[in-house]
C-alpha cells in the first residue's frame, strides 16, 4: 500500500514563500509521476505541478516562475518549493503519486496567503 503525507502548509503573508513536503512511504522514484494539486472549497481541485520518473517536470499556467517541484536524493519526498505566493495561492494542497496504474492521495495541507 502507499501512503503519502503533506506538511509545511500554513499561513504566509503575499509576497513570502512556504515549502511543501511530500513523504512517500516508498521512495519516490518508483513512482510514474508524482504531483501537487490544490482545491478550494466550491472549486474542482487543480493540477499545480507535477514531475515525471525522468525528471521532467511541468506547471500550471498560475504558477510558472513561483513554484518548483523537486524530488529528495536521499529522502522519500516530494518538494513544492512556492514563492512570491499571491492570495489567491489559497487552497488545501494536495500530494499524489501514480504508482502501478493507479492515483494514491496523501491527506492535504492548508496554504494561507493573507494579502
Amino acid at each position: 500500500q502507499v501512503q503519502l503525507v503533506e506538511s509545511g502548509g500554513g499561513l504566509v503573508q503575499a509576497g513570502g514563500s512556504l515549502r511543501l513536503s511530500c513523504a512517500a512511504s516508498r521512495t519516490t522514484f518508483t513512482f510514474d509521476a508524482m504531483a501537487w494539486y490544490r482545491q478550494v472549497p466550491g472549486k474542482e481541485r487543480e493540477s499545480v505541478a507535477a514531475i515525471a520518473v525522468n525528471g521532467v517536470t511541468r506547471y500550471s499556467d498560475s504558477v510558472k516562475g513561483r513554484f518548483s517541484i523537486s524530488r529528495g536524493n536521499a529522502d522519500n519526498r516530494v518538494y513544492l518549493q512556492m514563492n512570491s505566493l499571491k492570495a489567491e495561492d489559497t487552497a488545501v494542497y494536495y500530494c499524489k503519486g501514480h504508482f502501478r496504474g493507479r492515483d494514491f492521495w496523501g491527506q492535504g495541507t492548508q496554504v494561507t496567503v493573507s494579502s
